[in-house]
């Protein structure tokens, strides 16, 4: 028989990077939204406030988009490798963090999962994640691969691409139809739907490209500036 628990009995060990930014920035340093806010668990303890994040953004670089040549999937290595050795393919890593009354296949370690209910935090919604329907439910890249690619991802060597595809401070399981509308867009071209959701989105992007060096464009910086003025800010503990 399939085990249920809470996807917060046990954590998700986060995959490291093999950069060494700047400033460290965690899925924890985000800004916080409304009380009522629909977000991917665990909720995080301390959030950024909106200040800080424009500081943050301040000191990402500002370029056009670079060509989209050459740009292929495999350009950022093996699709959800374990990375962190801890026996679980990165997709799974993801929904066993962000989904809710989970269940598993059996004799895989509370690894694979087959069910469970996830807190959308693109749509505001719950959302019923079943194996046989898996679309429903997709892992999203906050920050999508082929804008990384344009954006300075394709002048990181291979390892850091797989790295930051696979690391969790870039993933979230999210609405799949809603994924797929992003696409490849930036902050410029899509923001998610909730609205209560939009500052940990932006915040999270722009805590991904600083963690892994990359830029923004003018649009994408006046969008994120715009959204993250409408912030609350909650100084650290």
């Amino acid at each position: 028989m399939d085990s249920t628990r809470s996807s917060t009995s046990v954590p998700i060990t986060k995959t490291e990077s093999t950069l060494t930014p700047q400033q460290t920035v965690t899925s924890s340093d985000l800004p916080r939204e409304s009380a009522n806010e629909v977000s991917p668990n665990p909720t995080p303890s301390a959030f950024l406030g909106s200040r800080q994040a424009l500081a943050l953004l301040e000191t990402l670089p500002v370029k056009g988009r670079a060509p989209k040549t050459g740009y292929e999937r495999s350009q950022f290595g093996q699709r959800w490798r374990d990375t962190d050795r801890n026996g679980c393919d990165t997709r799974n890593d993801i929904l066993n963090r962000d989904l809710q009354d989970t269940s598993w296949k059996p004799r895989t370690r509370n690894c694979v999962v087959i069910s469970g209910i996830l807190p959308d935090p693109y749509s505001g919604k719950e959302i019923i994640f079943e194996k046989q329907n898996a679309s429903k439910v997709q892992i999203d890249h906050v920050v999508a691969l082929s804008n990384a690619w344009q954006t300075g991802a394709q002048q990181l060597p291979l390892d850091t691409r797989e790295a930051f595809a696979n690391d969790p401070l870039n993933l979230l399981a999210v609405n799949g139809a809603l994924n797929q509308q992003k696409s490849d867009g930036d902050a410029a071209t899509w923001l998610p739907p909730n609205k209560a959701f939009r500052c940990q989105y932006v915040s999270r992007q722009i805590a991904v490209k600083k963690k892994y060096g990359l830029w923004v464009t003018a649009a994408e910086r006046r969008a994120m500036a715009s959204v993250l003025s409408n912030c609350q800010t909650r100084k650290l503990p």
